[in-house]
């Protein structure tokens, strides 16, 4: 575990000392993620958003207010040890035309280096299009739907919960892919009722057990 932490504050300050990170460091704003060694569960987002970056904390805003309803757990579970939160960007990129900039490429090996120090992880919620892409570039290639139906009708269905979970080998992770909660995506949620029915149901199965 010591090794780990050490590697984990190198890792940080690495990160902090990149050209690229420097306008964020001088203001005082450190990488945001959260990290517990212990934890069973990964949540892989996209990059903090302008009010996380204010508040420091990995999805304080109405997207996380959502995802905790998702996965059935309370914020005091989601900001506990079984949980650890990893983006694809450490930090805020800035705001676009079509709204916050997607998570900066170079950022990808950071995230996984960071990621490699979580011994115990069995489930990974992969949140959005980029940290979809980023673990299952075959998948991020389909549309929505076509990714997120089978996950919650075949899988659902055909194994149930428990022999996801248990069928794993000791290194294995189950990834499981998941809409953005991002209030911009209510209006694809209300057109596809089957997401709240099936997906949702299955993923606070796996949570519930895991935890």
């Amino acid at each position: 575990m010591k090794q780990n932490n050490k590697a984990l504050e190198e890792l940080v300050e690495e990160i902090k000392a990149l050209p690229e990170n420097q306008s964020y460091t001088e203001r005082g704003i450190p990488p945001i993620f959260q990290f517990h060694e212990e934890s069973r569960i990964l949540l892989v987002g996209q990059a903090p958003g302008r009010k996380v970056e204010e508040s420091g904390i990995p999805f304080h805003d109405l997207s996380g207010k959502r995802l905790m309803e998702w996965m059935g757990i309370s914020e005091e579970v989601f900001y506990g040890k079984s949980i650890s939160i990893i983006p694809m960007d450490f930090y805020y990129p800035g705001k676009g035309k079509g709204g916050d900039l997607p998570p900066r490429p170079f950022m990808r090996k950071y995230h996984d280096a960071v990621a490699a120090l979580l011994p115990k992880v069995k489930l990974r919620i992969l949140i959005g299009k980029y940290a979809i892409a980023h673990y299952d570039p075959k998948g991020a290639k389909l549309p929505l739907k076509d990714l997120l139906y089978p996950c919650g009708d075949a899988w659902g269905k055909a194994h149930g919960t428990s022999s996801l979970l248990s069928g794993q080998t000791s290194s294995e992770i189950l990834n499981f892919p998941l809409v953005h909660p991002s209030p911009l995506n209510y209006g694809w949620i209300n057109k596809n009722p089957w997401f709240m029915e099936r997906n949702v149901p299955l993923l606070q199965e796996m949570v519930k057990e895991l935890l």
